[in-house]
């Protein structure tokens, strides 16, 4: 493409951009296309940051974007000014406001990374605002006929502050922490997110001295939640914990933690979070044991192919811990690429996920993945896996492809074969008879496709999808039609 019609994708990608996620001082999960922008400068070595943790502070991709840009407008100048953009557009100091409405005839029982609004109708008014040190967002929505009884909903709404080069927020924020397209093993937006408190940090810089400089740019992010009340055991509480860092170009390496303990009835002192953070549990403590664990080691590399880019990913969960590491193993293996054709930019992804504990390298073992003797309602949130849609004792392929047009407009095509409860047994408890429980109830093959279309309309943004199984997925609280079409549309101001 020639540097003038470069100038005038950069014009209609920030005439769009003001459409698209809500602003906040962190690139939210859930859009596409600024995951593939964020990952195509970083595999072709212009942005020196992990890609592997979502939300992805502002701060960090302005101060790892390096300035050799303008040698590679060819390939990475699309990319470029959608992130530019975005950043100029909805992140910067102020009041801004989103008005959205939709409506799908199905919640899909199996999402991806993208953002999906869990309900069959609803709207909301997300405002936003941002200073020199606080933030908040504040997003009532009302949801019509939710899987989950819920019909009234907070979820998007925070406040942070800055302090040196932390963000403390609380709130309840969608996150993904994993290299996957389709599924993480241990934190999606499949569910709604946890009210939690959090630290993280601001911008991910290497340390300066020598002795830690190697571990490359890094980040941590710690926080602690509670889940709603009708459960097996009321009001447990959560921890999550997850450390990256970039040792070399191109290479991210992810360790996450979620720590599932207290609640009604079960100890959650002091003693009991030393506990479960050392590993003493599944039983070793007896009555005292302090909770659910769950660890995932993770790993993306990401590099330049001609005027493209490509990555090799791979995600490990234990459900357990034998000598100080995971056990009863989960795995997640994938690779992406992009190309462009057809005027415009393409994200490609082949992705394998098996969450039968050691099926992958060994024996498989069932019902223990996303499942506890004690925490019996599972690792999940509202009925929803709080990891991969796919849930427990499942394997999993999904081929898939994004292609961003230069006029803004962006098409999604994806296409997954699964067996879901590959034993047909099932350990979760439903106390709640007004939420859908997501969990497989039998031993079942399912062919699912996904189709997206967004583009600019009526001066705001409309997203048109599609979701299409070859049979009704059968899941513990009832079936799920084979359709869902849904329509959602967004007007910022």
């Amino acid at each position: 493409m020639t540097s003038k019609h470069w100038a005038l994708v950069g014009g209609a990608v920030a005439c769009l951009s003001s459409f698209s996620l809500a602003a906040a001082p962190w690139l939210e999960p859930g859009d596409p296309r600024a995951r593939f922008a964020a990952q195509k400068l970083a595999d072709r070595g212009h942005m020196d940051r992990s890609v592997t943790t979502w939300p992805i502070m502002w701060s960090a991709v302005d101060s790892g974007i390096h300035s050799n840009l303008r040698s590679d407008q060819q390939a990475s100048g699309m990319a470029a000014a959608y992130l530019r953009f975005e950043r100029e557009e909805q992140a910067s100091p102020g009041l801004r406001g989103e008005f959205n409405i939709n409506a799908q005839s199905e919640i899909p029982g199996v999402t991806g990374f993208e953002a999906n609004s869990l309900a069959k109708a609803g709207t909301s008014l997300n405002l936003q605002w941002q200073g020199d040190v606080w933030a908040m967002g504040l997003n009532p929505t009302y949801a019509h006929n939710p899987d989950d009884d819920e019909e009234l909903r907070l979820d998007g709404s925070y406040l942070a502050a800055t302090a040196s080069n932390w963000v403390f927020g609380a709130g309840a924020i969608d996150r993904w922490w994993g290299p996957g397209w389709q599924s993480s093993l241990i934190l999606s937006n499949n569910a709604r997110p946890v009210p939690s408190v959090w630290v993280n940090r601001n911008d991910t810089r290497a340390f300066e001295t020598p002795w830690l400089s190697w571990i490359g740019p890094w980040d941590f992010t710690l926080l602690a939640g509670q889940y709603e009340s009708d459960r097996a055991v009321p009001d447990a509480k959560l921890i999550g914990m997850r450390f990256t860092f970039r040792p070399v170009d191109g290479l991210d390496i992810g360790l996450s933690r979620a720590i599932m303990f207290g609640g009604e009835g079960r100890p959650e002192g002091a003693s009991t979070i030393w506990n479960a953070l050392i590993g003493r549990d599944n039983g070793q403590l007896e009555e005292d044991d302090p909770g659910n664990q769950l660890a995932s080691i993770d790993a993306r590399y990401g590099f330049a192919v001609g005027q493209q880019s490509m990555s090799l990913y791979a995600q490990m969960m234990g459900e357990d811990e034998a000598g100080a590491f995971p056990a009863r193993k989960s795995w997640l293996m994938g690779a992406d690429w992009t190309s462009q054709l057809l005027n415009g930019d393409q994200q490609w992804f082949a992705e394998y996920t098996n969450t039968q504990a050691d099926d992958f390298l060994g024996s498989a073992i069932p019902n223990i993945t996303y499942e506890h003797s004690r925490y019996r309602t599972g690792y999940r949130h509202y009925g929803r896996n709080m990891a991969t849609g796919f849930d427990g004792d499942a394997e999993a392929v999904t081929l898939g492809a994004y292609h961003f047009l230069d006029n803004g407009s962006n098409i999604t095509a994806k296409a997954s074969y699964a067996e879901l409860n590959k034993d047909g047994g099932n350990r979760a408890v439903t106390p709640n008879e007004d939420v859908f429980y997501t969990a497989p109830a039998a031993s079942q093959k399912v062919a699912i496709v996904d189709l997206g279309y967004g583009t600019r309309a009526f001066s705001g943004w409309l997203d048109l999808t599609l979701q299409v199984t070859d049979k009704k997925i059968e899941y513990i609280s009832g079936e799920k039609d084979q359709w869902s079409v849904g329509a959602s549309w967004t007007y910022r101001f």
